[in-house]
């Protein structure tokens, strides 16, 4: 019993605060709301994974029309030659490939982006080289990228039934 007190104080103190907030609260609310709203704008520094993140996140929210699970599976493909950014990026392949292999249920999304297009497109085409034909059918794939890489990874998807949505990078 004397385990709950504090949890129980805690409530208590946040119950009067909250019943503390007026039409100010409300108030306050409304630009936080539209802020929300506000689209992110693309980094312009390949190396700010933080922002790109960001970033993609906010272009998936833009777009989960017909998605029906809570989250979707996101990937983020890091630019860069050096090791550290090769590693995460062969990381990410061998999960996406497990993921492909293993299947993703109709009604959930697949969302792919990062500062270059390309190594985001060659990520894709790799990941679903040994996809079963209609083995995606229902999942929606979403490719952030340039209009340049948009066909060969439309392509890539077609045996595996996925419905195909790009977006893009601006």
């Amino acid at each position: 019993m004397r385990k709950h007190i504090p949890f129980a104080a805690l409530a208590l103190l946040g119950a009067l605060a909250l019943a503390g907030c007026n039409k100010d609260g409300e108030e306050a609310a409304k630009p936080a709301a539209q802020a929300v709203q506000q689209e992110v704008k693309m980094p312009t520094d390949a190396t700010n994974t933080q922002a790109w993140k960001a970033y993609l996140v906010d272009v998936v929210k833009r777009n989960m029309q017909g998605v029906t699970s809570r989250t979707p599976y996101m990937y983020f493909v890091p630019a860069g030659d050096d090791t550290a950014a090769q590693d995460a990026r062969i990381n990410q392949l061998e999960n996406v490939k497990t993921t492909v292999a293993r299947g993703v249920l109709p009604g959930n999304m697949m969302a792919f982006g990062g500062p270059s297009s390309t190594l985001t497109a060659g990520l894709i085409q790799d990941a679903f080289k040994e996809a079963q034909a209609g083995s995606f059918k229902g999942v929606i794939v979403l490719f952030i990228g340039a209009p340049a890489d948009k066909d060969a990874v439309e392509q890539a998807l077609g045996a595996s039934g996925a419905v195909f949505r790009f977006v893009e990078m601006k």
